[in-house]
């Protein structure tokens, strides 16, 4: 007869899922205190995109490098750039983004190295995508 009263009685239930919820409103709640107090959100930088380049030299003429986008994310005119000749070249592609298959002819001037490199927005952050080393 104890024993089926030991399974109806239900008494202790209610106050342990109070703490459990409390508890777990406290830390939620220091997390975000925490991130607006230590300022975390700003330093979210933008993350390069993954874009795959080839480069080709041109048939006779050294000094000329043919890149083309093969592959992956399309990326703004604004944040693409080629350094060649030791020169950055902004908005070398046509079109407002650079998508796979467009093509960019860079005449090195006897440079050995052309880089794509991306930059954000707000000048943040930048990453050499490409490199290409002229033998």
């Amino acid at each position: 007869m104890k024993s089926k009263r030991l399974f109806e009685d239900d008494a202790g239930v209610s106050p342990v899922i109070g703490v459990i919820l409390m508890v777990a409103i406290t830390v939620i709640l220091a997390a975000v205190i925490g991130t607006f107090v230590l300022d975390l959100g700003n330093q979210v930088q933008s993350s390069a995109p993954q874009a795959s380049f080839s480069f080709d030299e041109a048939v006779g003429n050294s000094d000329e490098v043919e890149i083309t986008h093969d592959g992956g994310d399309s990326i703004s005119q604004d944040e693409l750039s080629v350094n060649c000749a030791g020169n950055d070249v902004s908005n070398p592609w046509s079109g407002d983004s650079v998508s796979a298959g467009q093509t960019h002819t860079c005449t090195t001037g006897g440079d050995n190295v052309v880089q794509v490199v991306w930059e954000s927005t707000d000048g943040s952050n930048s990453q050499i995508l490409a490199e290409y080393e002229i033998n």
